[in-house]
């Protein structure tokens, strides 16, 4: 596919740069991934999956926009609830020496609650979140393959993908270093395996209802799962150093 001038001039390097241009389809080591994707300041997104370079394609409102804004709000408000949790909107994920993925969406433990990831000190996540949220546009989607793979053997717990063409929402659970569908309850609700009270009523996020995925998220953050949960990470939390 032709690249217009716009798109060029949004991924060249910085004046001056000496830096190769990052481009889709390049195989680079993590750290030459890092060290172009930091010369391209315009550049918004960037990802290394098996060591390859995906750049996706300029984002639109309702095919991606809007969902993610969605999947966003609902994670962050079980993060207002949950004190110990994180919620990510777009961070590098420092997975593996050939993987670098940039999630739509991550929760996490945060470490000093005892959490798995860690914060470098050039503040980008390193090891597997708990759960990732990804909008896809259908099962041919890398989301739905590649990243799917690279996902459940990084040891990523849950891994939820909208896939917005299909008009469906896929939530998977690693179990015995498989992923398994998560199945919803008589209501059409699908409850977190791992996150205690983060509950979806995947039909009013399909049609766009806000206000009924919130009010179905309060259900189980009203529950006693949830404010043991809560008690348990309190307990867990470590001195700042």
């Amino acid at each position: 596919m032709a690249i217009s001038t716009g798109e060029r001039l949004t991924r060249a390097p910085a004046a001056g740069s000496d830096v190769p241009v990052l481009e889709p389809g390049d195989r680079l080591t993590r750290e030459e991934f890092e060290r172009r994707y930091a010369a391209m300041p315009g550049l918004k997104k960037a990802e290394l999956i098996e060591g390859v370079v995906y750049m996706p394609s300029p984002v639109r409102a309702r095919r991606h926009g809007n969902p993610h804004a969605k999947i966003i709000t609902w994670l962050g408000n079980y993060e207002a609830k949950t004190p110990g949790v994180e919620v990510a909107d777009n961070a590098t994920a420092r997975l593996d020496l050939d993987n670098e993925p940039q999630p739509d969406a991550m929760l996490y433990v945060a470490p000093e609650f005892g959490g798995p990831v860690r914060i470098s000190s050039d503040d980008y996540i390193e090891m597997a979140p708990e759960l990732v949220a990804e909008v896809a546009s259908s099962t041919a989607s890398y989301d739905m393959n590649t990243k799917l793979h690279v996902y459940r053997r990084s040891g990523i717990r849950e891994y939820i993908v909208w896939r917005v063409l299909d008009k469906a929402i896929d939530w998977f659970v690693l179990r015995a270093g498989r992923y398994e569908r998560l199945e919803a309850d008589e209501r059409g609700v699908v409850r977190s395996a791992f996150f205690p009270g983060l509950w979806l009523d995947t039909a009013a996020l399909l049609c766009g209802d806000l206000a009924g995925v919130l009010r179905v998220l309060d259900e189980g953050l009203a529950t006693e799962q949830h404010a043991a949960y809560v008690v348990q990470l309190a307990e867990r939390k470590t001195s700042p150093g």
